[in-house]
């Protein structure tokens, strides 16, 4: 997976050297460019670019020093030296699967540092000078399968007053993880390539060279050619026309003037066009799908507004989305003013937009205030799915929220009943001895969730409200941990009463395992008639019939399914499906549940569904459990897993391909 650090230096034949590029001089400011207007529906549309947007300052945003916010997966020494703005000119190349050209880094050093330590996985150097043109001496380090190598670069003379710059010529690996090449028989439209990159966690070194911590914010700007007719997006405002730089290419650029963490500088590009959804939302997709995709976002501006009306203004200028093919690994990525999707929460009801509300609420837990470590993952996660629900209890009302609280609250229990009330693995905070990357989802999504809303209702929604408002404004743009969190609610709102303090038993939620004895349980009628459903069905076999089914929302049906008995016949599946056309259901979340079903009961005639299904989504949700499923059916189901696993691996995004390794025994 992670080459050693000789290989590492093995370049491309026509990759340049130090500045032997045609680029421009380190040190110039970068003129920024906007995507191409594109067609939709009758009429023309464009995204908003950066001119349409104030100008603000640029600030820098403070390294935390305390124990919690350490990274142990990061090799950068942001003390010393660390780095304050990214700017990137990268040529995509399609045919190699690798982006390749110059990387210039503004550095912030202490002033006796002579040296600043990057992350890298993989990538390969051509060179290395300052914002001068000097040659740097540089190393690569040995690589280690967790995180890469380190790249030690000595620092050379400053390019302006206070300005040090380090410029790395370079290019990408041929594995780079971050970046999914897909063919264009992996697309809708089956006519062009496609290229998209998934940061989170410690991908994005994989094709940047810089400090990639999550507690080390970086500013950003980008110029990137792409083939015609290919459009380019990324994680930032674009400004003007694509430039046509001869040989059939376009430039495009972006700029991003807030500072993020370095995981969510993210590009995509394809065949793609754009359709506004509001006065700043829109979404780019293939043109096969943005319609249908167009249609499903279009509570998108009311989420915005809900959302500001919750927790104060929006600070990103933009909220627009792209639908990716169906190899994203995941439902989306809160990527700024570009979420990226996959097209598997399309249902053509709007019953999964959900996921929406999710990615926007990053904009202010995540992107705003973002973790300094990746042990404080419910402080991302947590707090953004307690937002979720509250948007959608804006937008869809009090009954949507409450089914989805009970939801959640029901997978916390699972999880907790499944690894044990002691096992460490259920903390928020992930301990000591533990990777954060491989704890327990509901751990750092719904016992965030559930959390909070105890919070809520112990303090009240006013004055819980008023302390989150606090928080997104003393933090924005900076890094945090649980233990200001918890600083921060002993200060603004305890304030030394210690009645209040045990009652919210703040310590035992966050750093403690199980569940505490203070959580707010979900209503026990946000699902009364489909659990009543669900309870006949395991007692007698009857069935809800097709037209209260058709009447359920989407969380109902999932709810009834995910109720449905561990142990089924062929009998008891197949007149299931007859009554209940779950083979045929529209909305992907209840055909995972159904082909689950099937496939762990060793339901045949699924079976087929199921390899179509595998073969056209590579979203983890959903191929991780049913190869599970298959897997641990012993001699029925390997076969059938090792088969269609054969086939679709190539197809799927690195993390998936990992997880599913996992299941099938198979060494990355």
């Amino acid at each position: 997976m992670h080459a050693i650090a000789d290989e590492m230096l093995t370049l491309p034949d026509n990759l340049p050297t130090g500045m032997e590029i045609g680029r421009k001089p380190p040190g110039d400011s970068m003129r920024i460019l906007a995507i191409a207007p594109v067609l939709f529906m009758p009429f023309l549309m464009t995204a908003c670019t950066a001119d349409d947007l104030p100008e603000q300052e640029r600030k820098v945003a403070p390294i935390l020093t305390t124990d919690e916010a350490l990274d142990e997966f990061t090799y950068a020494r942001p003390l010393e030296a660390r780095v304050t703005h990214v700017a990137l000119d990268l040529d995509l190349d399609f045919e190699g699967k690798r982006v390749e050209g110059v990387a210039t880094l503004d550095v912030e050093a202490a002033e006796d540092a002579s040296e600043i330590v990057l992350d890298s996985d993989g990538l390969m150097i051509g060179g290395i000078t300052d914002g001068n043109g000097n040659e740097l001496d540089f190393t690569v380090g040995e690589s280690d399968p967790e995180k890469g190598e380190p790249i030690t670069v000595q620092l050379g003379e400053l390019t302006g007053p206070g300005l040090q710059q380090v410029v790395i010529s370079y290019a990408s690996g041929p594995e780079a993880e971050a970046l999914q090449w897909l063919s264009p028989e992996q697309t809708a439209g089956g006519e062009y390539p496609f290229v998209f990159s998934q940061g989170q966690a410690i991908l994005n070194r994989t094709w940047i060279p810089t400090q990639d911590s999550p507690g080390i914010r970086q500013t950003w700007e980008a110029r990137i050619t792409a083939p015609k007719p290919l459009n380019v997006v990324m994680s930032g405002i674009s400004r003007g026309e694509p430039e046509d730089v001869g040989e059939n290419r376009r430039a495009f650029e972006f700029v991003m003037e807030n500072s993020i963490p370095p995981y969510l500088i993210a590009i995509a590009a394809g065949n793609i066009e754009f359709a506004e959804l509001g006065p700043r939302s829109g979404v780019w997709a293939e043109p096969e799908v943005l319609e249908e995709a167009a249609a499903e976002l279009t509570d998108t501006e009311a989420m915005i507004d809900a959302a500001e009306e919750i927790y104060g203004t929006y600070r990103w200028g933009r909220y627009d989305m792209i639908v990716l093919p169906p190899a994203f690994p995941y439902g989306g990525m809160e990527n700024p003013v570009m979420t990226f999707l996959t097209p598997t929460f399309i249902a053509g009801d709007r019953s999964n937009t959900g996921l929406i509300a999710h990615e926007l609420a990053h904009s202010w837990s995540g992107n705003l205030v973002t973790y300094s470590s990746w042990r404080d993952g419910w402080l991302n996660e947590g707090v953004t799915s307690y937002f979720e629900s509250r948007i959608s209890e804006a937008v869809f009302g009090e009954q949507r929220a409450n089914q989805e609280y009970a939801l959640s609250y029901a997978s916390l229990i699972e999880a907790i009943e499944e690894n044990g009330p002691d096992n460490p693995n259920t903390a928020m905070r992930t301990p000591e001895g533990i990777s954060p990357f491989e704890t327990v989802g509901p751990a750092i999504y719904d016992k965030g969730t559930v959390f909070l809303r105890t919070v809520e209702n112990i303090l009240g929604r006013e004055r819980f409200d008023e302390f989150m408002r606090g928080w997104f404004d003393r933090h924005a743009f900076q890094p945090a941990t649980s233990e200001m969190f918890l600083s921060e609610l002993r200060e603004y709102v305890i304030d030394g009463d210690e009645e209040l303090e045990e009652q919210l038993m703040l310590d035992e939620w966050v750093y403690g395992t199980g569940l505490p004895e203070n959580a707010i349980a979900p209503d026990p009628q946000a699902f009364s008639e489909v659990d009543s459903a669900a309870q006949s069905y395991g007692a007698d076999g009857t069935m809800p019939d097709s037209a209260t089914w058709r009447g359920w929302t989407g969380a109902e049906q999932q709810r009834f399914l995910q109720e449905l008995p561990e142990d089924m016949s062929d009998r008891q599946l197949a007149a299931l499906n007859e009554r209940l056309a779950l083979s045929e259901s529209g909305n992907n979340e209840v055909l995972f549940l159904w082909l689950e079903a099937a496939l762990r009961n060793e339901y045949q005639p699924a079976v087929t569904q199921a390899e179509t299904f595998l073969a056209e989504v590579g979203r983890n949700k959903f191929v991780e459990p049913l190869f599970a499923a298959l897997w641990e059916t012993g001699s029925w189901g390997q076969p059938i897993a090792t088969r269609i696993y054969g086939e679709t691996r190539s197809g799927y995004h690195s993390y998936t391909r990992g997880k599913v390794d996992a299941i099938v025994g198979r060494e990355s």
